[in-house]
């Protein structure tokens, strides 16, 4: 059995595969981790592999509950990677990010890749045919913008994601709505536009917590997998495992 932990900025998640077959998606918080990572092995009696990629604040005392259940494996700046990474200052480089070119590369080998991950934040990480990553972009995600619309002026009320948002708001809601979505939708849009200009052999992952909303509204052609993370720590594990 292997689980994959991925801990982020506003929920963890859990998948466990079972001969290279995901049985299980979990959604967690860090108090409830292991807990619920014990009822999911609970009469398993051959050995627990775990990986885990976090980029939030998980306590000391949860990282040494996983390692008594079994063979932890956390991804870290000097773990074995697929990829060269020409990234300026790469142990900034976020364990997601690094995760997510990770599983791009092995599962979509010899292609130009762009990873867009729609959740607190909105990265885009591009890694090209010949596996040499140079970086990316990093800005606020969907929820950050309407929050710093509301913290950041007087009267703007705090809205939240809407089916809703015509191109020209005729409310202040809709008007922000339409600020927020559409240019987000613009925005991705954009950096994809950017990279096919390079090269049209491009291939778009979308992934994160907003990306379902999203993939519906944008024009290009892109693999949309909200959990391309979890997919993508089984493909690293896997990597790391043959490589040892």
């Amino acid at each position: 059995m292997i689980i994959c932990i991925d801990v982020g900025n506003t929920r963890t998640k859990v998948a466990v595969y079972e001969n290279s077959t995901l049985q299980q998606l979990l959604i967690t918080n860090n108090e409830k981790l292991l807990k619920n990572i014990s009822k999911q092995i609970q009469g398993i009696e051959n050995c627990v592999d775990i990986i885990l990629s976090s980029v939030g604040n998980l306590p000391s005392t949860t990282i040494e509950g996983l390692k008594k259940i079994g063979n932890l494996i956390t991804v870290t700046h000097n773990s074995p990677i697929p990829f060269k990474n020409f990234y300026t200052t790469p142990n900034t480089l976020g364990i997601d990010r690094i995760v997510l070119t990770a599983g791009a590369v092995l599962k979509y080998p010899k292609q130009n890749r762009l990873v867009i991950d729609a959740g607190t934040c909105i990265t885009y990480d591009f890694v090209n045919s010949l596996d040499q990553y140079h970086g990316g972009a990093i800005s606020p995600g969907i929820g950050l913008r309407y929050k710093s619309l509301n913290d950041h002026t007087a009267h703007l009320p705090l809205e939240k994601i809407s089916e809703l948002h015509p191109f020209v708001g005729n409310s202040t809601a809709t008007a922000i709505h339409s600020g927020v979505l559409n240019g987000v939708v613009a925005e991705i849009e954009a950096f994809i536009e950017h990279f096919k200009h390079q090269d049209e052999n491009l291939t778009v992952i979308l992934t994160g917590g907003n990306s379902e909303f999203l993939v519906n509204r944008l024009k290009n052609s892109i693999f949309a997998n909200p959990n391309f993370l979890l997919e993508s720590l089984f493909l690293l594990y896997q990597h790391i495992v043959s490589n040892d």
